[in-house]
């Protein structure tokens, strides 16, 4: 007779494999010709990269044929002195959209894309926490105020990756739950006619908290990137089976489906220092048309019908400053 103990371990192997079989073939994969791509756009990070937004923004629409967008309403840029508000930029990136019928997420807050991850005015780091808290949040009502009525609004995305682990700590500090639930709150309160998106790390812990606040969820999914703790490049070890089956799982253990995206899919080189600092021949080993297909690819495979490009202003600074096209031209394709 088999001891008790063996017993219980091998049905405890049978029963783990069982479920993380189930896990990984339980969510659909979309045929390929009905994922719809867009790509995330700041003015932001044109400027960082020494281009002009426009002329950038502008061939996004006439050269790509991009329709969809992730918009990025950096508060340094749009509130550069307290109650002193610059809206040109997102004005223009607005009213484009609507006259070109395309559809945008807007995302708002103080943590949001492109490093150092936290944005705040100058003039607001000089107030204490609670006060920076509201001026954060009339902020926040300002912005809905303006485009809540846009036809281009598809949906608000509220803060960027706020449960991800350690990331940018030391420029973001710990996550203040409570205050985040208060700017989900707010953006419902004054427009309850779109619904709100909340992103998570693809690669680093659980989505749950990220999750059960959400009405529309956000992974990222990025191949290759910088570890600081390791000092080197890494690529994950991930598979597209993950993303499946971390979106089953999560579904399963907080008891809510709703739609989900891929917010945020790394389509740009990750050098260690800034982009315009780095050797060309260092930037193309990060990121070139081999590592851009593979990851469009890779992406294909997951469970996620909807998927937004980071990394289109590098394209176009690519072509207009190296003279290299090929991510540009790949893109085209995509759209």
């Amino acid at each position: 007779m088999m001891p008790k103990s063996l017993t219980f371990m091998i049905a405890l192997v049978i029963i783990v494999s069982g479920v993380f079989v189930y896990l990984k073939n339980a969510s659909v994969v979309p045929p390929r010709n009905e994922i719809h791509y867009g790509v995330t756009y700041s003015v932001f990070r044109s400027n960082e990269l020494g281009l002009d937004w426009k002329k950038v923004y502008d061939a996004l629409f006439d050269e790509l044929n991009v329709r969809k967008f992730r918009f990025v309403a950096h508060w340094e840029l749009t509130e550069p002195e307290n109650n002193v508000f610059d809206f040109y930029p997102l004005d223009y990136q607005i009213r484009r959209a609507e006259e070109e019928n395309a559809k945008v997420i807007l995302a708002i807050g103080r943590r949001l894309p492109s490093w150092p991850e936290c944005h705040v005015p100058p003039w607001a780091l000089a107030l204490s926490p609670e006060e920076r808290e509201q001026e954060l949040l009339e902020y926040m009502s300002a912005i809905i105020d303006r485009y809540k009525d846009s036809p281009a609004l598809l949906l608000w995305q509220v803060e960027n990756e706020p449960f991800i682990i350690g990331f940018a700590i030391q420029n973001c500090g710990a996550l203040d739950t409570d205050f985040l639930d208060k700017e989900i709150a707010l953006v419902r309160k004054y427009d309850p006619n779109h619904p709100v998106l909340v992103t998570a790390s693809g690669e680093l812990g659980l989505w749950n908290n990220t999750w059960k606040r959400t009405d529309v969820f956000g992974t990222t999914l990025y191949r290759h990137v910088y570890n600081a703790d390791l000092k080197s490049f890494i690529t994950y070890p991930t598979t597209p089976g993950f993303f499946r089956a971390k979106r089953t799982f999560t579904e399963f253990t907080t008891g809510k489906k709703i739609p989900a995206i891929i917010a945020e899919l790394g389509a740009e080189a990750w050098p260690i220092q800034r982009i315009v600092d780095t050797p060309i021949e260092e930037q193309l080993k990060r990121m070139n048309l081999e590592r851009f297909n593979n990851i469009i690819e890779f992406a294909a495979k997951t469970s996620f019908s909807e998927q937004y490009l980071w990394g289109a202003e590098w394209w176009y600074y690519l072509k207009e400053v190296h003279h290299n096209d090929s991510l540009w031209n790949r893109a085209r394709e995509l759209f």
